[in-house]
């Protein structure tokens, strides 16, 4: 049944690092980890699932911004260590700094610079109502 997840070389902690991909351009959005359950509950629902260490739970990409990714493929790369998941980003914002992607800063003249502008503020993003 889930023959498929013991394929993946999980870590010691028993996540992999999962990179999302915009299908349609193929821009790199955001970089996030997965457990058996959240790559489980990713494949079955159809939108990604990823495991927050800094919460220790389950994490519904837009359960809180609305920004949901739906997934259309699920990569896994030669050495069964990494997963690529091309996505649909939902509003256009992957990253909670408000802007379309996690990688907005470029190392320039040896200089960390903002490249990528801000599309919508992250305090109206995540107001509670």
């Amino acid at each position: 049944m889930s023959a498929w997840l013991d394929e993946i070389r999980w870590t010691e902690e028993g996540l992999i690092p999962v990179i999302a991909q915009q299908a349609e351009s193929g821009k790199i959005l955001m970089f996030a980890w997965m457990n058996r359950e959240s790559l489980s509950l990713t494949v079955a629902e159809g939108y990604a699932v990823y495991w927050s260490r800094s919460r220790n739970r389950l994490w519904r990409k837009g359960e809180e911004s609305g920004h949901r990714q739906k997934v259309i493929a699920v990569f896994l790369d030669c050495d069964e260590d990494v997963l690529l998941l091309e996505i649909e980003q939902e509003g256009g914002i992957a990253c909670h700094t408000g802007r379309e992607s996690c990688f907005y800063r470029s190392l320039i003249d040896g200089r960390w610079q903002t490249i990528a502008p801000v599309l919508k503020d992250p305090e109206v993003i995540y107001s509670k109502h």
